[in-house]
């Protein structure tokens, strides 16, 4: 048994050890919470300042504000306007059923929308930026404000929108924008990397050529927000860079007189510089307004567009492939010419018809034109002279020829990714395509522009342009740019091509000179003999300006303003020998089994500088219907011209 002496000593060394433990654990935790304190406030302040700004500020990335396009006289056709829209991240909404309830009583909501809204909710991730709206009005965005206390999650955004202030004028030739897809993300890098919700890009035309030039970059907005994430303070703002600013060749002007003229027919209408090749105006028709697709369409509209017989969603005037009907003879006869099939003098009986092969071709005039020459074949459109030029001639010469002066082949390839090449036929081609072998009949009705040849409208004006400007080749443009070539220095060139002798044109000396000079454009002649294409041209004036020529009714007589043309009347359907007893009217005759019509001409006629092409789909008769149309339209072209020259020599474009 211990003393009592002992207890107390064993007790009072317990309690020390005791206290000795629990100081030691006090010093412990002190030092822990004193590293720590150090830690926060010292070693990582960086990093839990950053997540204080992370919950006191907000950033916004804007949307790149797009660059515009402007006429060549500076107009502004494709511009921006300020769009108020209302976004809601839903991972980032703590209760989603009570936001969309507050969101639907304030801007109002309809139930449709509503319904679509949740819909679209459900379908994508949570962290995905959710649209309620593109377009607020500016009192339904300051009323969303004005509550953003009590919308938790909701981001009104101000952000740019397209505007189209010419509308339906120049939806095919600019195409227009939509919501980036899923594709667009893929296909463009640049359109992934400026992404943000509800960025639009061009879907179509030059809004999508141009698309990396015109998106711009993003601007970024910091704010502090209040607890409830309401905006107090802009803190910071870094502004983007507009995209480019792209100006055209086409005249805005006339660009809506085409859109007049046509109406609510279908068909195109296509003008050009007979020089620079520079594209002045260039409408298909019937069109539709960009701008309703700028918010997403309406079910209502698209049916509209899509549904409409007139096919407003085709660029006719390079997408649209036709038979050129007589539009083509100019061409035929040079090609006879060039290749000395005929002469001017060569002469031909018209009776009407001709029998080949127990197969009759028709003329257009019954009774026939009697005997005719080439010039007068041209200026009276006779079938039955071109169909024996052309059986002397043979299709693959036509093809050389039609192809050299535009015909199968893409003018504005670089601008446009839908357009459409065209067929000029040959004995070749039909038996590497159809195998099998060419017959007679085929060349006949090719030379009046039937069968398997189709062209679109703008191969058709790019034809006349080279025809009018002696015969050389040209380079269509839709864009200005100052390293192109001026007008003089193209038309030194092309005088400087009619007098050299062509020479030194071995395959060496060629691949030389484009080695040295890759990007210099050669304005090389297209004819053997100058003589024979001033020939065409003139037939070409007496078609429009000499009594019995086809176009003959739309003249006009005044020297500042005369043309030259030629008419085309383009079967879609071959007549029965009943139909053509009937001889039914036009308005007999059920639309789609109409004729085309067509008109090509150039002026002024003594210093010619425009080509123009005129088509009305299932229109009817080239004469009656299309060459009034371009009667009114090169008068309108020539009073522009002044105003286009004075721009063009003062030099008043800045690119």
């Amino acid at each position: 048994m211990f003393s009592s002496g002992e207890s107390n000593v064993r007790k009072y060394n317990t309690v020390n050890r005791r206290i000795f433990i629990l100081s030691v654990a006090k010093g412990i935790v002190f030092a822990g919470i004193l590293t720590k304190l150090f830690s926060l406030q010292i070693s990582e302040n960086k990093k839990y300042l950053t997540l204080s700004d992370k919950n006191r500020l907000r950033e916004w990335r804007l949307p790149p504000v797009r660059g515009e396009f402007e006429d060549y006289f500076g107009k502004v056709i494709a511009g921006n306007t300020k769009a108020y829209q209302l976004h809601v991240v839903p991972e980032q909404v703590e209760d989603f059923k009570y936001l969309m309830v507050r969101l639907k009583a304030i801007l109002p909501l309809s139930d449709n929308k509503f319904s679509k809204i949740i819909k679209r909710k459900n379908q994508q991730k949570p962290w995905e930026t959710l649209i309620i709206s593109e377009n607020l009005s500016w009192d339904q965005f300051s009323k969303v404000n004005f509550y953003l206390h009590e919308l938790s999650g909701a981001k009104p955004v101000l952000s740019v929108a397209r505007s189209y202030p010419y509308k339906e004028n120049y939806t095919h030739l600019l195409g227009y924008v939509a919501q980036a897809s899923k594709e667009d993300l893929i296909n463009n890098e640049n359109i992934k990397n400026k992404h943000v919700p509800g960025l639009r890009v061009g879907k179509s035309g030059l809004e999508k050529t141009f698309e990396n030039d015109l998106i711009g970059t993003n601007g970024v907005q910091r704010y502090e927000v209040n607890a409830y994430g309401k905006r107090i303070n802009q803190v910071d703002f870094k502004e983007g860079q507009k995209g480019k600013k792209i100006r055209l060749t086409v005249d805005t002007e006339i660009q809506k007189f085409c859109n007049e003229l046509l109406g609510d027919k279908a068909g195109s209408i296509s003008v050009m510089d007979i020089f620079t090749g520079e594209i002045i105006a260039m409408h298909s028709s019937p069109s539709f307004d960009p701008n309703l697709f700028l918010y997403g369409v309406s079910v209502k509209d698209w049916k509209s567009i899509r549904e409409n017989p007139l096919k407003p969603l085709i660029n006719k005037t390079i997408s649209g492939l036709y038979s050129p009907g007589s539009t083509i003879k100019p061409i035929v006869a040079l090609s006879a010419l060039e290749n000395n099939v005929i002469s001017p003098n060569f002469k031909v009986r018209c009776t009407g018809k001709i029998e080949m092969y127990g197969q009759t071709y028709h003329c257009w005039k019954e009774k026939g034109h009697g005997v005719v020459d080439l010039r007068t074949a041209i200026k009276r459109s006779c079938d039955s002279y071109f169909y024996e030029m052309s059986r002397r001639l043979g299709v693959d010469r036509l093809n050389v020829t039609a192809t050299r002066f535009g015909l199968g082949n893409k003018v504005l390839s670089n601008y446009y990714f839908e357009e459409k090449k065209g067929l000029v036929p040959s004995t070749k081609w039909k038996k590497d395509n159809l195998g099998r072998g060419w017959v007679l009949g085929e060349t006949l009705i090719t030379g009046i522009g039937q069968g398997y040849i189709l062209t679109t409208p703008l191969q058709l004006c790019m034809m006349t342009a080279q025809l009018a400007n002696g015969g050389f080749k040209i380079f269509p443009k839709i864009t200005v740019n100052k390293k192109q070539d001026s007008f003089e220095k193209i038309k030194y060139k092309m005088l400087e091509s009619l007098n050299t002798v062509e020479k030194n044109d071995s395959s060496i000396i060629r691949t030389a000179e484009k080695f040295f000079k890759p990007d210099e454009k050669k304005y090389n002649k297209l004819f053997r003999n100058q003589e024979n294409v001033k020939f065409v041209l003139d037939a070409m004036f007496a078609s429009t300006n000499e009594w019995g020529g086809t176009s003959y009714s739309s003249r006009i007589d005044d020297p500042k303003y005369q043309f030259a043309g030629k008419t085309g009347t383009a079967q879609v359907k071959k007549i029965t020998e009943l139909q053509r007893e009937l001889d039914l009217d036009i308005a007999q005759i059920p639309y789609e089994e109409r004729d085309h019509a067509w008109y090509i001409a150039f002026g002024p006629y003594k210093n010619p500088r425009y080509a123009l092409s005129v088509f009305v789909e299932h229109g009817g008769s080239g004469s009656s219907v299309a060459a009034p149309l371009a009667k009114k339209l090169i008068k309108k072209v020539i009073d522009r011209h002044e105003g286009r020259e004075k721009i063009r020599k003062n030099n008043l474009i800045e690119i």
